[in-house]
């Protein structure tokens, strides 16, 4: 709804009708919101937000148990489409001053809010109905704010289609095309050690053999070091700050990494085309050829592959999966949406929150939120195990 358009007036009745997956209203205050669409995308599950439609869920959002961030209030502010009728609801006084006060607060609890809280469209900074990709390097010192509050829309990056279509992929794309080479490459590493010809050389003189039977350990030792590469790249690449006067560096930042926190649940751009993946991969490898001894860098580097598989994977389900309440993937969904939402300079971690304790950028927990008591297991091999 635009600013020019008066907003739609409704009954307490007519808000109390719309409380299922197909249709679900909730208020705050005597704002009406069609949340319909956020529902498997909400973290706490559909049920909750069902459980309380068509009722002011003011409370709830400035908690406790959980105070949501100014970017949770900006995010449902899209989901905007009337008032109640003041003539009609019996309990609109209490309503309105409720909403008052819980604004007033916000004010004086947030003062840089700025007019482009909400993320309109038609006042955002940029053309929407243009491609973005010419337009963010032209942002300056605004980008970094505008880049970290979200909106539920696709992006579009270039006018070509070809281009575009470059930049997309299905999430079962990431397995069908990097698996089978997973499965070659394993096969091969292990057939190769049968031969009982690599070695691994301790001196000029001594060395030992590696056997067909390490080769399991190598491929976990690879993924397991894998999550170290996908730490790294997450923070120091895609999370670099590109100086405001460089318009180049700014759309570079955008295409990678930028674009995702813009519109995170933009389910074409979650995992890596295959594609623009290779030189990543093809990185890794370069990386272990040049390490570690011939023979063990291949067995290495087929797990460092796997490991990027499950990382695609677990990225794609923590955005769009709705993982049990109180299981390892719930936990880590939560850390990860804390990413998004309130605390993008930490919570680097996507697979394991290991690495952001030794870096020092784990993300704080909530002492009364009593789902996030615990924070996600320092290992994602714990995730593959409880699939056995």
């Amino acid at each position: 709804m635009t600013p020019t358009m008066s907003p739609r007036l409704f009954s307490q009745k007519e808000v109390a009708q719309h409380c299922t997956k197909d249709s679900c209203w909730i208020l705050l205050g005597t704002r009406v919101y069609d949340v319909t669409k956020f529902l498997r995308l909400h973290l706490g599950g559909e049920a909750l937000i069902l459980s309380r439609s068509g009722k002011d869920v003011s409370r709830f959002m400035d908690g406790p148990p959980h105070r949501h961030s100014e970017n949770a209030w900006r995010w449902i502010e899209q989901y905007y489409i009337g008032d109640m009728d003041r003539n009609r609801a019996a309990e609109t006084e209490t309503l309105r001053k409720r909403r008052k006060t819980s604004e007033n607060a916000e004010e004086k609890e947030q003062p840089s809010v700025t007019s482009h809280s909400r993320v309109d469209p038609e006042t955002d900074l940029v053309d929407w109905q243009k491609p973005l990709a010419w337009q963010v390097g032209h942002l300056g010192e605004k980008y970094d704010a505008w880049v970290h509050q979200p909106v539920d829309r696709p992006l579009r990056f270039f006018q070509s289609s070809l281009m575009e279509a470059i930049t997309k992929s299905t999430w079962y794309m990431v397995p069908l095309v990097w698996m089978p080479l997973v499965l070659y490459l394993s096969w091969y590493c292990y057939t190769s050690l049968a031969e009982e010809k690599t070695r691994i050389f301790l001196t000029s003189e001594y060395s030992v053999v590696v056997h067909q039977y390490s080769f399991p350990l190598l491929l976990l030792l690879g993924m397991f070091m894998w999550t170290f590469f996908e730490y790294c790249i997450h923070r120091f690449v895609f999370h670099m700050r590109p100086p405001a006067n460089n318009y180049y560096l700014i759309t570079l930042h955008f295409l990678l990494h930028g674009q995702h926190h813009k519109s995170p649940f933009d389910g074409s751009r979650l995992v890596f085309p295959p594609g623009l993946a290779s030189p990543i991969v093809g990185g890794v490898y370069l990386f272990f050829t040049v390490t570690f001894p011939e023979g063990v860098s291949l067995c290495l580097f087929v797990g460092g592959l796997c490991g990027y598989v499950v990382y695609d994977l677990i990225h794609y389900y923590l955005h769009y999966g709705s993982p049990q309440k109180g299981s390892y993937m719930y936990r880590l969904k939560a850390y990860h949406v804390k990413h998004h939402f309130v605390h993008q300079r930490a919570g680097f971690g996507i697979t394991t929150s290991l690495w952001d304790h030794p870096f020092n950028t784990v993300i704080p927990e909530e002492p009364s939120e009593q789902e996030t008591q615990h924070s996600p297991p320092s290992s994602w091999f714990h995730f593959l195990f409880c699939l056995q």
